[in-house]
């Protein structure tokens, strides 16, 4: 682990401490760089997998079915 010396915006950090229910500083930092980072990793994730649903042509498959759908009503 590294020290740093950063300015942080009180008013969120407080905010984020008393959602998190975190006692410290620290907590509250580490706890949202990992959140931040596991939330842009499950997006990269989604993402790779709906570029090969649009390989596979199933986002077509599903955009004309919900068409379909959408045109019997």
């Amino acid at each position: 682990m590294s020290v740093t010396q950063i300015d942080i915006d009180d008013d969120a950090l407080e905010r984020a401490m008393a959602l998190s229910k975190v006692r410290t500083k620290k907590e509250a930092v580490n706890l949202a760089l990992h959140f931040y980072a596991e939330q842009q990793e499950r997006a990269a994730r989604i993402s790779r997998h709906f570029e090969r649903a649009r390989e596979w042509g199933a986002v077509e498959d599903a955009e004309r079915l919900h068409r379909a759908e959408k045109d019997s009503r």
